[in-house]
Parts: structure tokens; sequence; C-alpha cells
């Protein structure tokens, strides 16, 4: 069984056309426009979606990322709103969703919780830049 990311890119490959994988960092600036635009990118034709989940030491990302994660962080974004929020999207959200964070917010929720948390509220993936290939 291929995952839904799988079967977008077959999908894509087929059409011949490339994915379109717009980034978005949940709460800036806060979670009702998260929502909003994570609905209006589906409807505009993204084909998948990275959802920045906000952290205080984002030490992989630019500056851009790094004010936008600031300023999710002052809006009281947690990592439990973000998937609470993209719970509240299943069934609207057809799209993958693919969580980007770093893994010591893993650490404090916990790695199995928030696997079993971010599985349930349909997140397709997830991407941990900071977790080296050899400890994953």
């Amino acid at each position: 069984m291929l995952s839904q990311i799988e079967e977008k890119f077959k999908e894509l490959k087929v059409r011949g056309k490339m994915a379109i994988m717009p980034f978005l960092m949940a709460g800036d600036p806060n979670l009702n426009i998260t929502s909003e635009i994570l609905m209006t990118l589906q409807k505009r034709g993204a084909d998948l979606i990275e959802l920045g989940i906000p952290y205080s030491d984002p030490l992989a990302d630019g500056p851009i990322i790094q004010l936008s994660a600031s300023r999710a962080l002052n809006s009281g974004t947690t990592t439990k709103k973000v998937l609470n929020l993209l719970n509240s999207l299943k069934g609207k959200l057809k799209i993958p969703i693919i969580l980007f964070t770093y893994f010591n917010p893993l650490l404090s929720f916990g790695v199995n919780d928030f696997c079993k948390m971010a599985s349930n509220a349909g997140a397709s993936g997830i991407i941990i830049p900071d977790l080296p290939l050899e400890e994953a």
C-alpha cells in the first residue's frame, strides 16, 4: 500500500507534472489564519503542504522561518494546538500534510504520543531536520 505522499508523486509523474509544496509555519500569525491558509493553498492547487511546528531554536532554518516561528510561539502556538488544528481539518484537507519539527519538541512531547496524535490528525509525514539519519 502506497502512502498518501507516494500516491501524490505517482499521480503527478503520470500527468507529467512537478509538485507544488509550499511551507507554512503553523500559528503565524495565529492558528485561525493558519487554518484558512491551509484550505486556500489546497483550493489554489498545492499538491502537498509542509506545515511547520514552531520551535524556539530553529537552527536549521534561515532568518525568515526563525521570525515566523517566533511570531507563532508568541501567539501561543504549541505542538498540541497544531495537532488539534490538523485534526479539526480532517476530511476537509485532501492533500498530504507533512509536519516539519525539531527533535527536541518531540522528545518533550513524547515521540510515540506525537506520532500517534499526528497520524490520527491526518499527517502524512514528518520532517525532522536536526535528527541524523543514523539516529532516526
